[in-house]
């Protein structure tokens, strides 16, 4: 086996090979014949699945300088070096089924990587430099103990399909739905109590899988349309001879709790006004977002962190009037048997929920409309 190694790595020196497949290799250690001399300065794409790999050199990056693609699947990979964030040219990394524990925070610095393969590792958690991957496209990390996902996640501007099934999320950052590229987003099998108010307002966020998020009671109606997923989430069935309208205000409570601390109100349809905390908040909202080109009205620097991050992504928006809301909602139910997705989705009790941002909005709304 290791003369047979030891010739393929020749060959492809010898001939300036630009891919180089070593999957099933039984190999302990990374070969040093690829790191010999000058290294393989042609190579772009390295197939390393199937092995016995714990590490990867210091000096990857120096001797191949040119990878596009690094395929590492099914290794025993503990760590991965901080000079890993050296490999200018990548696009493509797949690490899944390792055993990591941790991610460095060099690995944001791999500024031209498109698709990143995480799944089935023992990650507790992520560097907030993984928002710095701003060409990111794919993102799996299915399969290890995520508790909580890096708000920055939401500067990965061309992501557009992300994968977190089999964590320990009990929510996901609404930041998210500022990921207007996202296209899918599977999120089966977590803790999941609630969702973001706004998640599935872009367009072109199409398909989202909730399954088996038992303590999941409601889903933000902007998902009315698209392609969902949702068996094994919600309540159990009402007692089909209890009054209508109490079953309906239970579930309506269950579906809310767990919103975001920042909601401090659930407003009902006898309203008639909206807290003043809530009003100075939309109109520095509307000053901040839509001041006039000539005028430097609240600039960054004159708002405190936390109000500044507020602005900048509010709670959610009204489903009626696309009005921004921080800290009231009027929530309506739509039970999922009487919408037009009933059909798919035979087996679930949860609902649609509808956050509106008056008592006026809450009447007048409807999924139809």
């Amino acid at each position: 086996m290791a003369t047979e190694l030891h010739e393929t790595i020749y060959v492809a020196k010898q001939e300036r090979h630009k891919n180089l497949f070593l999957n099933y290799k039984n190999l302990n250690n990374f070969p040093v014949e690829l790191l010999k001399d000058e290294g393989l300065q042609f190579l772009e794409r390295l197939y390393m699945k199937r092995n016995s790999l714990t590490t990867l050199p210091d000096n990857l990056a120096q001797k191949l300088p040119n990878l596009i693609e690094l395929y590492l699947h099914s290794n025993n990979i503990v760590i991965i070096p901080e000079a890993i964030g050296n490999l200018a040219r990548l696009q493509s990394l797949d690490l899944s089924n390792n055993a990591l524990q941790l991610l460095c925070p060099e690995i944001g610095r791999l500024r031209s990587l498109r698709h990143l393969r995480l799944s089935n590792n023992r990650l507790k958690c992520l560097p907030a430099e993984l928002g710095d991957l701003q060409d990111l496209e794919t993102l799996d990390l299915s399969m290890n103990q995520l508790k909580s996902l890096p708000e920055r996640l939401h500067r990965c501007l061309f992501l557009q399909n992300l994968t977190v099934d089999h964590n320990l999320l009990t929510h996901v950052p609404r930041q998210l739905c500022w990921l207007h590229r996202l296209n899918q987003l599977s999120m089966a099998a977590n803790r999941l109590n609630f969702l973001p108010l706004d998640l599935g307002r872009s367009r072109e966020l199409q398909f989202v899988f909730v399954d088996n998020n038992a303590d999941l009671k409601g889903l933000p109606s902007y998902l009315y349309n698209k392609v969902i997923g949702c068996s094994g989430c919600g309540v159990s069935p009402q007692a089909p001879h209890a009054d209508l309208n109490d079953a309906l205000g239970k579930v309506l409570s269950e579906a809310l709790v767990g919103l975001p601390a920042e909601v401090k109100v659930v407003g009902s349809e006898t309203d008639g006004v909206v807290p003043l905390e809530e009003l100075a908040l939309r109109t520095l909202h509307r000053l901040h977002h839509h001041r006039p080109t000539d005028l430097n009205l609240l600039p960054p620097i004159g708002l405190p962190r936390s109000l500044l991050d507020l602005l900048q992504f509010p709670l959610g928006h009204c489903h009626r009037c696309s009005q921004a809301m921080f800290t009231i909602i009027y929530p309506k139910l739509f039970p999922l048997r009487e919408t037009a997705l009933a059909g798919v989705h035979r087996r679930t009790t949860v609902s649609f929920v509808a956050y509106c941002c008056s008592s006026h909005c809450l009447r007048t709304f409807d999924l139809q409309g």
